[in-house]
């Protein structure tokens, strides 16, 4: 009687067991099955994992050249090795994008120069992602070594469009999160949760382009689709969270 009862409750032990098992296990496929909906549904695709330059190749250098961005702690961070050329450093996405809505997170180091480019055309005959894409500009505004116009400031439509007087910029080394949205030449720009920037691509704008910095690179903002890029100016960026939504 008594071994009857040993074994019984041996069963009920082991069942008892591989039911909380099956049921942590069915909680785990359920939450992570929740967080991949989320992210499918809404159309989310995610541009950097954290851990790799998957996905990013330098401009016009092909998969296997960027030296001068590492990862560290999550964030994907450029180094500065350019020492403050507007061109050999920069990087762009494998993948071409048209209309678009891309959210990051950043921050710099005191005095640094960056940007996030748009529908950049990689080719041999441009010398930089800046000369075809416009630039969501990426700079410290307070500590920069020069006097910056109100086209040069962070969160610009760089030498095009500054930001408007609701922008509110974190201090050097905390992160701020951003957003360009690209939909049929209606673009805004967002800086930690605020509208600062929105323009269309009209006739005004091409008279603007034609008229000023742009004057003399007609491919400028020509194209509608093409990469994502992120510029090496010289000075240590910081980047994370990088995801983009195709409209």
């Amino acid at each position: 009687m008594k071994k009857l009862s040993f074994m019984a409750a041996c069963s009920l032990l082991l069942f008892a067991s591989c039911g909380d098992a099956s049921t942590t296990n069915e909680n785990k496929n359920e939450d992570s099955t929740k967080n991949t909906e989320v992210i499918d549904s809404a159309g989310w695709t995610s541009l950097f994992d954290g851990q790799t330059l998957t996905g990013w190749h330098g401009f016009n250098k092909g998969t296997d050249s960027v030296t001068n961005w590492k990862v560290e702690d999550g964030a994907l961070v450029c180094l500065g090795a350019t020492g403050g050329a507007d061109t050999g450093g920069d990087i762009i996405t494998d993948k071409q994008f048209g209309n678009f809505e891309l959210q990051w997170e950043w921050k710099v180091d005191q005095g640094s120069n960056s940007g996030v480019m748009y529908h950049v055309v990689e080719d041999k005959k441009y010398k930089g992602p800046w000369e075809t894409g416009p630039e969501y500009q990426i700079i410290d505004d307070v500590n920069f070594p020069g006097k910056l116009e109100d086209w040069q400031m962070a969160g610009a439509d760089y030498a095009m469009h500054p930001a408007g007087p609701n922008k509110v910029l974190k201090p050097v080394g905390e992160w701020n999160t951003s957003k360009i949205i690209f939909n049929n030449g209606h673009v805004e720009h967002w800086l930690n949760g605020a509208k600062i920037v929105e323009f269309t691509r009209d006739s005004a704008w091409q008279q603007k382009k034609e008229t000023g910095k742009w004057k003399d690179h007609p491919d400028y903002g020509k194209v509608t689709t093409g990469h994502i890029a992120l510029q090496d100016h010289g000075n240590k960026a910081y980047y994370r969270n990088i995801r983009v939504r195709e409209l």
